[in-house]
């Protein structure tokens, strides 16, 4: 199999700076192995990793894209959030050893007209696709690039504003390009825990509050995507001129594929990734995004 030695290391350094910045995930991964669940986090199958962005014209998804395109992936289906403002697209890795990539970016120009003047007296400081300068055979370029400022520090008022309007506008002003979730393949655990249903039980055993947005368990018409997810925790935000303020940071995702109906007569021992129900639902990931909005996070 071809190594992807540059892939890997970018992922490296953005589940080592998001676990740090979600305790969520070493809680998780530590009460699975007490369970036994796992042995090490190795033993995980990440099933996809979540980015938002602006749209805006030198950045948003067609900027973000071009360095995991350059990597090996694959962009796939488009999906429209019409409540949310949102465009998404997922984006198919090189082998089913690396996570799918999901996107999304916010419709700037569908806002108000207060909120997309907040927007673009940011935004408009990247004066050039930032992504065009960047060496995307350089590992290190592209960690220090998915983890520094786009834009200055918002201001409080500023965000206070858009939090009205657009949570994910909120969400995206001040936290930028940090990983938004990570998603463990619960199908792949041991049986007592490879369904949604039965993770989340675990979960909520040991005090994991769960996204509860058009109910805990979201699943796609097919029946073949089932998804929950946790409530994003809350981090201490330092804003423009010192002000301190509680805002949504990132979550844990949870996925069961289900094997595709063609596929039903194959062994366990034999089924792949390629035999299980692909990319993703947007009535699903609609309710998902609302794990960092404070119906959620406040409840």
């Amino acid at each position: 199999m071809k190594r992807y030695p540059i892939l890997d290391e970018v992922l490296e350094g953005l589940m080592s700076r998001y676990r740090q910045r979600v305790p969520d995930v070493t809680g998780i991964l530590e009460a699975m192995q007490a369970e036994g669940a796992i042995g090490s986090f190795d033993d995980i199958e990440n099933d996809h990793i979540a980015f938002r962005t602006m749209g805006v014209p030198q950045l948003g998804v067609k900027s973000f894209e071009k360095i995991f395109i350059h990597l090996g992936y694959t962009r796939r289906d488009f999906y429209s959030f019409e409540g949310k403002k949102l465009n998404a697209w997922w984006y198919s890795p090189p082998t089913d050893k690396h996570p799918r990539i999901f996107v999304s970016e916010l419709r700037v120009e569908d806002l108000s007209t207060n909120a997309r003047e907040i927007i673009r007296s940011y935004t408009d400081e990247v004066k050039s696709d930032p992504v065009d300068a960047l060496n995307l055979d350089q590992a290190a370029d592209i960690d220090a690039f998915l983890h520094k400022p786009l834009w200055r520090t918002p201001t409080l008022s500023d965000y206070k504003v858009l939090l009205a309007e657009s949570e994910y506008a909120a969400w995206v002003i001040y936290n930028r390009y940090y990983l938004n979730h990570f998603t463990i393949s619960v199908h792949n655990l041991p049986e007592r825990f490879n369904t949604i249903v039965r993770f989340n039980e675990f979960l909520e055993r040991h005090g994991f509050k769960i996204n509860d947005a058009g109910g805990k368990i979201k699943e796609s018409p097919d029946g073949g995507l089932i998804q929950s997810s946790t409530v994003a925790q809350t981090i201490q935000a330092q804003f423009a001129g010192g002000e301190a303020y509680p805002i949504s940071g990132s979550y844990v995702e949870f996925a069961e594929r289900r094997v595709l109906p063609q596929f039903a007569s194959l062994p366990a021992s034999e089924i792949r990734r390629e035999h299980r129900r692909d990319g993703f639902e947007t009535g699903n990931a609609d309710k998902i995004f609302e794990s960092t909005y404070t119906s959620q996070t406040k409840r």
